[in-house]
């Protein structure tokens, strides 16, 4: 049954919540009060990230997903659905960025590893998360692009054919679902703020970068009733 109150209180699931982006959007869906399903892969991380939530009979925190394994993805999935009964919104953030080959030199273990973290994962996490969504003819579904995903780049091959097929796989999931009460959409990043890429680019003009913080506000409008009526976008938000 379609959640027609914003009143309700959301039960979202986030994978790589332990990343930057991912923090990011657990934090904005805490200030909105929402039930919060974190899957991560590395054992005890979230727990350490979010001892706030540890415990608690609104959410539930599971490590030690991988997420390249539809079996140990199912049965978290599973998990959750015997605590809250249904899932609201699907946010995939979790995800991989290689480059520096250029196709002609591109390896079969960066060829693999791309697209398992990138598409494989999205292709289980979904597998396991939709058939409840169509159960209850509602849900959001928002997969994370990049801008790499709209063209090839020199030296990201690998990547861009990774992110152009999460882009082509949420939109074939939109004209797939959207008469079933779902709604997905594809955010593509710019260049994000973050630790790790200040690290890696010192001397870049940041003016440009993006915050996890307004990728995050973008998310939280994706998941919103006023965005009932958007399906199969590619959002783009690259800062100024």
């Amino acid at each position: 049954m379609r959640n027609t109150s914003e009143s309700i209180k959301k039960v979202i699931l986030v994978t790589g919540p332990a990343g930057n982006l991912g923090s990011a959007v657990v934090r904005k869906f805490q200030t909105e009060n929402a039930s919060l399903i974190l899957l991560d892969h590395h054992p005890e991380r979230v727990l350490k990230l979010y001892p706030e939530l540890a415990g608690s009979p609104d959410h539930l925190l599971i490590s030690g997903v991988d997420l390249r394994d539809y079996s140990l993805v199912d049965s978290a999935v599973s998990q959750a659905l015997k605590k809250f009964n249904r899932i609201d919104c699907l946010i995939h953030t979790a995800g991989g960025f290689r480059m520096g080959e250029q196709v002609h030199q591109i390896t079969p273990e960066n060829w693999d590893f791309l697209m398992d973290i990138n598409v494989k994962t999205l292709l289980n996490i979904s597998k396991a998360v939709i058939p409840q969504m169509i159960k209850q003819n509602y849900g959001k579904v928002i997969t994370i692009g990049a801008r790499p995903a709209l063209a090839g780049k020199a030296r990201m091959g690998s990547y861009s054919a990774a992110k152009g097929a999460v882009l082509r796989l949420t939109e074939s999931m939109a004209a797939e679902l959207k008469s079933k009460g779902i709604n997905v959409n594809c955010v593509l990043p710019g260049t994000i703020d973050t630790p790790e890429n200040r690290q890696s680019m010192p001397d870049a003009d940041r003016s440009g970068w993006v915050a996890p913080e307004s990728l995050a506000e973008v998310i939280s409008f994706l998941c919103s009733q006023s965005a009932d009526d958007i399906h199969g976008a590619a959002i783009p938000v690259y800062g100024a």
